[in-house]
């Protein structure tokens, strides 16, 4: 049986990431694919555990690199129990965050030491590196305009309640990310309509599961 693909969605807060794969889900079901769609922190039993303890704040008192080593433990359990067997069996993984939100928001806002982060990351994926990442770039102060409509009267989370200057460092980190590893990252206009936005995502996939052009050519497209 071939190997399914892993998709990964990245980006700041309000981005429409959970938008955008449930838009990309639909059609690649219509397409005839079977689909997997999960998010970080959480995806599997273990990482759900932990899911709530780093949204809720209640590791942040013990620092960033506690807080890298849950991310770590809950994506371990994530890719050994739901996304390798997905892969393995022909799927299509599409994932709200994975690695890259480690690099940004606990290396870089962090400030942990990349040796450090490096490890954990090798530790926590032993091997399942996304085939495509699509990075949704917006502006933070409308990102954070977005996260406040969306979750209406509830609290914000650990990361939502940051400051604007925090925001706009992530940013930039996901950019360098994506020039570091353009055959890996495409970044995507989020500003734009969400049908917009859901097409572009779209010629991005098909890139990558019936490839024709490489990814390098697409992103030259966007």
């Amino acid at each position: 049986m071939p190997k399914g693909h892993f998709i990964t969605f990245e980006g700041g807060e309000g981005a429409g990431k959970s938008t955008q794969i449930r838009l990309l889900a639909d059609r690649l079901e219509a397409e005839g694919h079977d689909v997997v769609v999960s998010r970080e922190p959480g995806g599997s039993p273990g990482g759900e555990a932990v899911r709530h303890v780093l949204l809720s704040g209640a590791a942040e008192p013990f620092g960033p690199a506690m807080e890298a080593m849950l991310f770590a433990a809950a994506r371990s359990d994530h890719v050994e129990q739901v996304i390798r067997p997905a892969i393995e069996s022909g799927k299509i993984v599409l994932c709200d965050r994975f690695l890259d939100s480690s690099r940004v928001y606990q290396g870089v806002s962090g400030r942990l030491d990349k040796a450090f982060m490096s490890a954990l990351e090798g530790v926590a994926i032993n091997g399942m590196m996304p085939d495509l990442t699509i990075i949704l770039d917006l502006d933070p102060a409308e990102g954070m305009r977005r996260a406040a409509a969306r979750r209406g009267s509830q609290d914000a989370d650990r990361y939502e309640k940051e400051n604007l200057a925090l925001h706009e460092e992530r940013r930039e980190a996901y950019i360098d990310i994506a020039r570091a590893e353009p055959a890996r990252c495409v970044i995507v206009d989020a500003a734009r309509d969400q049908t917009d936005v859901a097409d572009a995502v779209w010629t991005c996939v098909t890139k990558v599961i019936a490839p024709s052009n490489s990814l390098l050519q697409v992103a030259d497209e966007l």
